[in-house]
């Protein structure tokens, strides 16, 4: 019997915004971002905002309502914003997608208006399931509220919730409307929080753009006491390099074996699960990051120099290189983490494929991981850590 086959080519658009002070009532960036498609005279808006956020900026949600307010010529907002605890927890479970999916039906959002998600990566990959399985999509405007979200999370395609103990189990690839990076909305993070996105930054640098890697180190003072222009600088070129791998690396939706902008993130992914989600991700990229470091010193792709300018640097920017969840056993004594080299397999399928380092600016992938020398980096860093630990101990003694 004969068979009938072509090829499909779908054409995507994906647009990142930089701002100040996205809903005032003057800047119409949001507005013209909104009505540029000149569809309908006026379009509906349902606005999710992360609960951590609205308690910290209180003014927040009256301030979107008056935005929406003054440009209710063209926009309405069908409710106030619907305020959702944010952090990994909010993945945790399917409730909140199918609370957006109620206000998505109860207010009669189509596909040609709009959902906006305000908040940290963990809420915008909630509402972009939420956003990508109603009425098979419908518009979705992420608005990112971290450092993280606006360097590497919120600029990507990807949206999902966690499931059967793995990270990001149920998920979709869309790419978003738009993306609006309003770096006020950074000012009230805590440390903490501010810092978790510099390690996307280090980690990009290191596998694609030498130069930025270089300019991360210069600034890396400035970053360390959360200078504004210093932390604008290292979220837009971080942002960009993520959207130029997006757009040009040929496989946006990870349809093969590989995923080269994970440096770090086998180790990172299990060891978030292990610590119960304590360990922000940002954190367990950095101890995932100085793990590869280190095994791709041990193994003769990187050379020690270079090493240790990575693992300089993460500890300048505030990073513990070191938790004690990569020592974490079972019944057996197998170290609990390397179960996160085949859970980071079976995610795509395919071959295992692990980006190292092969200089700054340069990574390389493998397709298999020699397990005695991951074991002997993980004790590598339990040292390292020890004796920085004791070393400023000292000093504040």
């Amino acid at each position: 019997m004969p068979s009938i086959e072509r090829n499909i080519t779908v054409s995507f658009r994906h647009q990142v915004h930089f701002t100040h002070g996205v809903f005032a009532a003057g800047n119409a960036l949001l507005k013209n971002v909104l009505t540029a498609d000149g569809v309908r005279e006026r379009h509906k808006v349902l606005l999710v905002l992360d609960e951590a956020l609205a308690q910290a900026q209180p003014q927040l949600a009256r301030d979107i309502e008056n935005y929406f307010a003054a440009h209710a010529d063209c926009l309405e907002l069908v409710c106030p914003p619907l305020v959702i605890e944010g952090g990994e927890r909010v993945k945790n479970s399917y409730f909140h997608v199918s609370e957006i999916h109620s206000a998505v039906d109860k207010h009669h959002i189509d596909r040609h208006s709009y959902v906006i998600a305000v908040g940290g990566g963990a809420l915008l990959d909630m509402a972009g399931l939420a956003t990508t399985t109603a009425h098979r999509g419908v518009r979705h405007v992420r608005i990112p509220t971290t450092t993280l979200s606006q360097d590497d999370s919120g600029v990507g395609v990807k949206n999902g919730i966690n499931a059967f103990a793995k990270k990001n189990f149920i998920g979709t690839f869309c790419p978003p409307f738009a993306v609006i990076n309003d770096f006020q909305l950074l000012a009230s993070l805590p440390a903490r929080d501010k810092r978790a996105g510099y390690v996307e930054a280090v980690k990009v640098a290191c596998i694609r753009d030498a130069e930025f890697f270089t300019a991360i180190e210069h600034d890396a003072e400035a970053l360390a006491a959360f200078e504004p222009a210093a932390m604008q600088r290292l979220i837009f070129r971080c942002a960009e390099l993520h959207l130029d791998h997006i757009a040009t690396s040929g496989d946006p939706f990870e349809f093969g074996s590989a995923r080269p902008l994970d440096f770090g993130h086998w180790a990172a992914h299990k060891l978030e699960q292990l610590s119960e989600y304590s360990l922000r991700h940002g954190e367990a990229v950095a101890i995932g990051i100085a793990l590869d470091v280190i095994y791709s010193r041990k193994t003769g792709l990187l050379d020690a120099a270079s090493a240790e300018r990575v693992l300089v640097l993460l500890e300048k920017l505030g990073f513990d290189l070191f938790a004690n969840e990569l020592l974490n056993v079972d019944s057996a004594h197998n170290l609990h983490v390397i179960a996160g080299l085949m859970e980071f397999r079976e995610h795509l399928g395919g071959q295992l494929t692990i980006t190292l380092l092969k200089t700054i600016g340069q990574g390389v992938e493998v397709h298999e991981m020699n397990l005695p020398k991951v074991v002997e980096s993980i004790y590598e860093l339990q040292e390292r850590h020890a004796r920085r630990a004791k070393k400023i101990l000292f000093a504040s003694a």
